[in-house]
């Protein structure tokens, strides 16, 4: 098989198997990375914001620039992929995110950490939107959900082994925390080489210009609602007047940037993937997802840590429940789905298990069962496997080849945005919780109320008994308060996908139809509308872009034993007629 290309199209890329889990294994190295960025300081913030003399806004903002960078960047590089080589910006990618994590290895202050995140947030964000674009280049969406349930589980390890791992190292007094960062080097590194000798994929140049006007006005909108959601409640009231600036700033230039957008001959979030109704239902269910998995490996980090007492390798240790139910789901989901085509039944039986599981987590107290703790925190795992990489699935086949980086990167851009947001307003509302329930019990033992536990996080270790019970027991109460507020976001994905029309996976990667109408070709040259040709008849003609369905190959008969395509062609495999 070999490929014929029009201008200003992606082609299928014809791989065997092999070769896909060759290519396959360089991504999986570059998600990892992207994912380990965001999960593997949780664990080791409390330690690290100390050693650098840093307050409870550092704290904050330690993860939340990271992901704030990866939300903004995540559009940009989505429609570049659209533009140039794959290959080249996923490698770019990945040398950024090593020159962010060794530069924040090496931060001496909380402002240069913080400076060095967003840099990595950077590369993160090339890394999460390039991977699913690259693959949905190499493989037919009928086939992606076998491989995407290799990328699902290793977004599972990324995200919640991310705070074991950050556990184990700052537990091993010969690394240190710093190694949270260098940690990623080798496998970003690693996944550099592997990529440039597995990925090999045809280069689609056109004449285009990335909309920056679009993309500034998306990055600020975004950047003043993060800002926003982190500082109120701590830095100046819910309901002020700073927050009507902020909100209202916020508005005004998502608004900006609708405009620009549907003006743009380039625009880097397509107005217009918004018409369809399967990418605007998927990307409000991908807002959820994101918060359930990025607020529950932070905050589930902390409970332990505080309300449990433990270290923070059995703080990653106990997270396993969830770490198991996300990959089994993700990996055996992804399979059936390859096999039979369906997926609708396995996004809403997914968004409710991430319901209940959100709300069995809501009576989550310090004293709480382990067992139940680890059966609520599987349901979440499974839940987050069944639902986070089959939306990208279903967005992917809803588009043609030359809009799958943007629409790929759209739903990257809001589940992303839906866990920076949830980590900043979760936060706050822990913090505030939190703070009301210590005042509580200390006024019910009769001790003096001094904000203890809403301005930092305090070692639970060197307090008295009794106040450690209150302290304990505050976090315990403060964490099920969050996983109850994320409740209705699990409820409202669960909503959207119900709406969702269940389309057919296509068999094959490319578009049937041009991307602008018929294109003039010299003669004796490739035809716009072919999409692949198949040589194995050494003189055959090339394929019309039709899509196959399954138990039929070019040039072979039917099942039922009817003349195939190539059936009924002279010597010359010209069709007579």
């Amino acid at each position: 098989m070999t490929q014929a290309s029009a201008p200003g199209r992606t082609t299928p890329v014809d791989m065997s198997h092999r070769q896909i889990l060759e290519a396959l294994s360089g991504l999986l190295l570059g998600m990892f990375v992207a994912i380990l960025s965001s999960t593997v300081v949780s664990n080791a913030l409390p330690r690290i914001i100390t050693e650098l003399q840093g307050g409870q806004s550092a704290y904050t903002w330690v993860v939340t620039s990271a992901l704030l960078a990866t939300t903004a960047t995540t559009p940009i590089w989505g429609k570049l992929a659209d533009l140039t080589s794959k290959k080249l910006l996923v490698q770019l990618a990945l040398a950024v995110y090593v020159l962010g994590s060794v530069l924040a290895g090496f931060s001496q202050s909380t402002g240069q950490l913080i400076a060095c995140r967003v840099l990595q947030g950077v590369g993160a964000g090339g890394l999460t939107a390039l991977a699913q674009v690259i693959m949905a280049t190499m493989i037919a969406p009928r086939e992606r959900g076998r491989y995407s349930g290799y990328l699902g589980a290793v977004m599972a390890v990324g995200t919640i082994g991310g705070p074991l791992i950050g556990g184990l190292i700052v537990d091993t007094p010969w690394l240190g925390w710093r190694w949270c960062f260098y940690v990623g080097v080798p496998f970003a590194l690693a996944a550099f080489v592997v990529l440039h000798r597995t990925l090999h994929l045809p280069v689609v140049r056109r004449p285009a210009k990335i909309d920056w006007l679009g993309a500034t006005l998306i990055t600020a909108a975004v950047s003043t609602l993060l800002i926003w959601v982190t500082l109120a409640g701590n830095r100046f009231a819910w309901a002020s007047p700073t927050t009507l600036v902020m909100v209202g700033g916020a508005v005004l230039l998502g608004v900006l940037a609708v405009v620009v957008e549907t003006r743009a001959a380039e625009p880097v979030i397509p107005p217009r993937l918004f018409r369809s109704r399967t990418i605007t239902l998927a990307t409000v269910a991908s807002v959820a997802v994101g918060v359930g998995m990025f607020g529950a490996s932070v905050f589930l980090g902390q409970y332990f840590q505080i309300s449990r007492g433990q270290s923070p390798t059995m703080s990653g240790l106990m997270t396993l429940p969830m770490i198991l139910g996300l990959l089994v789901s993700s990996t055996v989901v992804g399979q059936v789905i390859s096999r039979t085509g369906r997926w609708k039944r396995w996004l809403v039986i997914g968004s409710a298990l991430l319901t209940v599981g959100f709300t069995l987590m809501g009576t989550l107290r310090a004293d709480t069962s382990f067992v139940l703790l680890g059966l609520y925190m599987a349901l979440i795992g499974v839940g987050l496997g069944m639902t986070m990489q089959n939306l990208v699935l279903v967005v992917q086949n809803a588009v043609g080849p030359h809009e799958l980086g943007a629409a790929s990167s759209v739903v990257a851009f809001f589940r992303t945005l839906g866990g920076a947001v949830g980590v900043s307003a979760l936060g706050a509302l822990l913090s505030h919780q939190v703070s009301g329930y210590v005042t509580d019990g200390l006024t019910s033992l009769g001790a003096p109320a001094d904000g203890t536990g809403g301005a930092g996080l305090p070692d639970v270790h060197a307090l008295p008994a009794p106040i450690r019970a209150v302290v304990e027991g505050a976090y315990g109460h403060g964490a099920g308060d969050i996983f109850l507020a994320a409740a209705p976001f699990a409820l409202i994905a669960l909503i959207a996908v119900s709406f969702l029309r269940e389309e057919p996976l296509r068999s094959a990667s490319a578009d049937p139809q041009p991307e602008q109408g018929r294109q003039e070709v010299p003669p004796g040259g490739p035809r716009p509308d072919v999409v692949t040709v198949d040589c194995t008849p050494a003189r055959s003609r090339p394929a019309r872009g039709r899509l196959l369905r399954p138990g039929r190959r070019r040039g072979t008969g039917t099942r039922s034993g009817r003349p195939g395509p190539e059936s009924g062609r002279g010597r010359s495999g010209q069709r007579s007629g």
